[in-house]
């Protein structure tokens, strides 16, 4: 889904397919033709973006084989859909029973997290629609917190620029793909703060991926980090827009019994339907940060990805019954985004 800002950037907002379970293409594909296209439909929408997750298996046969890769760009074609942004976070392994701090290996001390994400780049150039401006990779910010020494850090800097070259190349191609780093809590790039410090002025093409529910969770301010951020040259290369749960009280009883119902650790809670009380969820943050970021002040970024993936860990009574109630959902999000971007004055096209 395209909107245009009043400043004249086009904007892409997307879904991420981190949310339906697949380790292989043909896997992939069902996810196109089954929810890409049903959400599509019940949005009512001639067009709609898909922030493909790719496991890194699949990333390497997709940029070893380019045939592939046409084939998933006319499949998405095909079902009114298109792909401007991967979440190369995730290595492989995203819905195993137990996931955890898994998610965070390899980390970018490792050659493996280099290759991946170059492979990703790489197949989301040959993807791009040829009047998309460019694409955006998100990635993993560093790794998680310990074991971390100067010695880590400067390997993990030096993946970064051989990443920097690649992307260079692409860009000479008239492909041009920046790739962000995802500040999370746990890990060694937490916060904002953490980005300016250890991140600041980066190589071509890098920047941060800035997701809202760590955004909230890290309890920073959308204004002061934005600005944060444009004060150490870290452009905003991709938002994610998602919320968790927040207890108002902490001393509540009922609130801390409340908050029991969700036992996933990692989790986001939907857009459009945010915890009851006595809990709630932090949109009123996610609305504030998109008002940061795409108010009349200008577009700060043009890439803007719902991201809950946790639906089949809600409390049974908010549960998706079946597919068809995931797809439902998942369209209810990308509404309820959409609307948050039209109410800033952004226009559909």
């Amino acid at each position: 889904m395209r909107l245009r800002h009043p400043d004249g950037t086009v904007v892409h907002l997307a879904y991420c397919t981190n949310v339906h379970p697949a380790e292989d293409l043909d896997g992939v594909l069902r996810q196109i033709r089954v929810h890409g296209g049903g959400v599509r439909e019940a949005l009512g929408a001639d067009r709609l973006g898909l922030g493909l997750w790719l496991p890194a298996p699949l990333a390497r046969e997709l940029a070893a084989d380019p045939r592939l890769t046409d084939r998933l760009r006319a499949e998405l074609g095909a079902a009114g859909l298109e792909t401007v942004t991967l979440n190369a976070f995730p290595y492989t392994g995203f819905h195993a029973p137990v996931v955890k701090r898994a998610v965070y290996r390899p980390d970018w001390t490792d050659r493996a997290r280099l290759d991946y994400t170059v492979d990703c780049a790489r197949v989301l150039a040959r993807l791009l629609p040829d009047d998309a401006a460019r694409g955006s990779v998100s990635t993993l910010p560093l790794a998680w917190r310990e074991p971390w020494d100067p010695g880590r850090l400067s390997a993990a800097r030096a993946h970064l620029a051989e990443l920097s070259d690649v992307l260079e190349n692409l860009a000479r191609q008239g492909r041009p793909v920046r790739v962000g780093l995802e500040p999370e809590p746990g890990c060694v790039v937490e916060t904002t703060r953490d980005a300016a410090r250890l991140l600041g002025d980066p190589p071509p093409h890098l920047g941060v991926c800035l997701d809202t529910c760590h955004l909230a969770t890290a309890f920073e301010e959308p204004g002061a980090a934005l600005d944060r951020l444009s004060g150490a040259g870290l452009p905003v290369v991709k938002t994610q827009a998602s919320a968790a749960v927040e207890v108002p009280d902490p001393a509540d009883p009922a609130a801390r019994e409340a908050l029991a119902a969700f036992t996933e650790d990692r989790f986001h809670v939907p857009l459009h339907a945010p915890a009851t009380a006595p809990l709630r969820g932090t949109n009123e943050h996610l609305t504030r940060t998109l008002e940061c970021l795409l108010g009349p002040g200008g577009a700060r970024t043009d890439h803007v990805e719902v991201e809950t993936y946790t639906w089949s860990v809600l409390p049974k009574e908010r549960r998706p019954a079946d597919g068809r109630g995931l797809t439902e959902g998942i369209a209810a999000e990308v509404a309820w985004a959409r609307d948050r971007l039209t109410d800033l004055g952004l226009t559909l096209l």
